[in-house]
């Protein structure tokens, strides 16, 4: 079954995408990992400033990307304009803030030293809906990749351009190839991909029956994570 734009004010297909093979996913995982092994290593300075370039590309880039949101999934221009603004800000937010907000907490102990110590995880799926489809990945990806993880997005099916064009931006940001993918997938495959071990854990935004999917197939494999906004790798904003 295809993936396709539709534009919700005249019904029209706009653009039909094949969706990805099994082995395109398991390529795409394997791009993820060894993203992830060199990205974890960059420092929080060297994260910022990547951060900082994919603010800029979406304030530069706002009025076209809200023409973007509004052909796929019809919110209003000056709404979906607005909600690429927002992403910007959330960028240079997690920019300025993620080392601070990860850094080494001292812990009182009898007879010694301690501390709690934050460190990245690996390849994150995240699982978006189509109502804010550059907010509700932002709010993900921006703390994600700044902690030193690395992400690949299910979005809605409604949003595939919207999906692609945010890969592009943290390309085009600097981040390493793989740190951020879009996978052009249907949802008869997420169960899959949760089980994979090379996925560290699971986020995601949408309806209680997902949310009940997902806990189980993550309940199936004891070593995920599972957050209904984002991994608890930095605190939501």
């Amino acid at each position: 079954m295809s993936i396709s734009t539709v534009n919700p004010a005249t019904g029209k297909v706009v653009r039909t995408f094949e969706p990805f093979s099994a082995a395109q996913v398991n390529e795409s995982l394997g791009r993820g990992v060894a993203a992830y092994r060199q990205h974890r290593r960059t420092s929080f300075a060297d994260r910022a400033s990547r951060m900082r370039k994919a603010g800029g590309i979406l304030d530069a880039e706002s009025r076209e990307l809200g023409k973007l949101m509004t052909l796929e999934m019809g919110k209003p221009i000056k709404a979906a304009v607005a909600e690429a603004e927002k992403c910007a800000t959330a960028c240079r937010y997690y920019a300025d803030n993620a080392e601070r907000f990860l850094a080494d907490r001292t812990v009182e102990m009898e007879g010694g030293k301690g501390w709690v110590a934050f460190q990245p995880i690996g390849v994150v799926l995240a699982i978006m809906p189509w109502n804010f489809p550059f907010w509700q990945v932002f709010r993900f990806a921006a703390p994600a990749l700044m902690a030193g993880n690395v992400g690949v997005l299910k979005h809605a099916s409604n949003v595939p351009q919207c999906g692609l064009a945010i890969e592009d931006i943290f390309r085009r940001a600097g981040f390493a190839d793989g740190s951020f993918q879009t996978l052009l997938i249907g949802s008869d495959m997420v169960e899959g991909i949760i089980a994979d071990h090379r996925v560290a854990a699971v986020t995601l935004t949408g309806s209680e029956g997902a949310g009940r999917s997902v806990a189980s197939a993550a309940g199936r494999n004891l070593k995920k994570s599972v957050s209904s906004s984002l991994v608890a790798v930095i605190r939501s904003w």
